[in-house]
């Protein structure tokens, strides 16, 4: 029997939940471009039968989208124990403190304020990747 690979061979999956049409292709562009496999979604709708089908390691959530409140998302995700171990970076044009608070106090990772740097979200990517799977 041959030893699996390494984790770190594994293409790692992210889902993109982004509402504003041009950051969601130039994100999911850079993103499939760093050489990761991201599916998006411009709205909350189909979020939950998403996980369930694409299993993404990682999340980027945006907090404003049309049909859903991004916070109400991540409240549900942390009452699903299966799903609440799968990082969520929120992304997001709200640059207040309490917003960005309760953010990570309803379970987000990281948190970030658009307009981003895309080398720090990468940074940050790969940083939930390696404490993720120690």
């Amino acid at each position: 029997m041959r030893d699996k690979p390494l984790q770190s061979h594994k293409v790692r999956r992210i889902l993109l939940v982004e509402d504003h049409y041009l950051n969601r292709m130039l994100l999911s562009d850079y993103l499939s471009h760093c050489g990761y496999e991201v599916q998006s979604l411009s709205e909350g709708s189909t979020f939950f039968s998403t996980i369930e089908k694409f299993e993404p390691d990682l999340m980027l959530l945006d907090l404003k989208l049309p049909d859903i409140d991004g916070y109400s998302l991540l409240k549900q995700v942390q009452q699903k124990p299966d799903l609440s171990k799968i990082p969520i970076i929120v992304v997001s044009a709200f640059a207040f403190k309490a917003d960005q608070e309760l953010a990570m106090s309803l379970g987000a990772r990281s948190y970030f304020v658009k307009p981003l740097k895309l080398k720090d979200l990468i940074l940050t990517i790969e940083k939930q990747f390696t404490c993720h799977h120690r």
